[in-house]
């Protein structure tokens, strides 16, 4: 991972939180927020909240004595989570770093994190902290992406894009959102945090795209892949949505489209 493939900026929230969050996120957080409510926590604390998409599942599942503390690195994908809120005394907002949070020890029943940790530039350090601030009895609940390969969208779109740049393919979706899907590799690493318990199940779901172009838009703009592109085709970031838009079309069909998408969701305890 590099430093720029944390850099959510520009128009990248607004359409991450228009196109990318109906159709890849909200399933996954449905599935955590069900998971998190049986646990029927006290004290939430969310890292890497994005643009708010748990957090809003959490909010709408959990009772009104519960708190939910959502923070990100990034304040633009924090502030877009804030305005999508809306008033909820339950739920606070603070930029923090994942792997220095801003609270004591043992403080909170459930650590979540919804596809963050392959962001970490020391995945152990971020397991740790979440370590620290959980009590005793809490737990750490986070997901990954699957290999690049198992998620079918994003496999055509980078295809695509290896076609027009095949000397120097972009490769943020590979290095970093699907970048860190070996379970034994994570459970290892959470274990070296301090987890004495580390329990995985692999969740597929099906995502949907109203059209082609919405899909390529989300993969192309609204993420930090945009970057490489722009720095591969100056001035052509448009044109270069527009072609994987077709590669999409001809795998999925025109009009609305959908794919399989495959994640793990990891249950650590202390």
């Amino acid at each position: 991972m590099t430093g720029a493939d944390k850099a959510f900026v520009g128009g990248m929230p607004a359409i991450y939180e228009k196109l990318f969050v109906p159709m890849i996120f909200e399933p996954y957080a449905r599935e955590m927020a069900e998971r998190i409510a049986k646990a029927a926590p006290r004290d939430v604390l969310e890292i890497a909240a994005g643009t708010g998409v748990l957090t809003r599942a959490m909010a709408s599942r959990l009772g009104p004595e519960t708190r939910i503390v959502a923070t990100d690195l990034n304040q633009p994908m924090l502030d877009r989570a804030i305005a999508s809120q809306g008033a909820d005394a339950r739920v606070t907002f603070k930029q923090a770093d994942g792997l220095a949070l801003p609270f004591g020890d043992q403080v909170f029943d459930i650590v979540t994190c919804q596809f963050g940790v392959m962001f970490f530039p020391d995945k152990i350090a971020g397991y740790r902290e979440a370590r620290r601030v959980l009590r005793p009895t809490g737990r750490y609940l986070f997901n990954v992406w699957d290999r690049l390969e198992n998620n079918a969208f994003v496999l055509t779109a980078a295809r695509a894009l290896t076609e027009m740049f095949p000397a120097d393919p972009p490769r943020f979706m590979e290095r970093t959102p699907h970048g860190y899907h070996d379970l034994s590799a994570i459970t290892a690493d959470a274990r070296a945090a301090g987890f004495s318990s580390v329990q995985t199940e692999t969740i597929v779901e099906v995502s949907r795209a109203k059209s082609a172009l919405e899909a390529a838009t989300a993969y192309c703009q609204g993420n930090p892949l945009a970057a490489e592109i722009e720095a591969r085709a100056p001035g052509k970031l448009q044109d270069v949505t527009e072609t994987v838009a077709a590669a999409l079309r001809r795998q999925f069909g025109d009009g609305a489209i959908e794919g399989s998408i495959r994640a793990h969701i990891i249950t650590a305890s202390p």
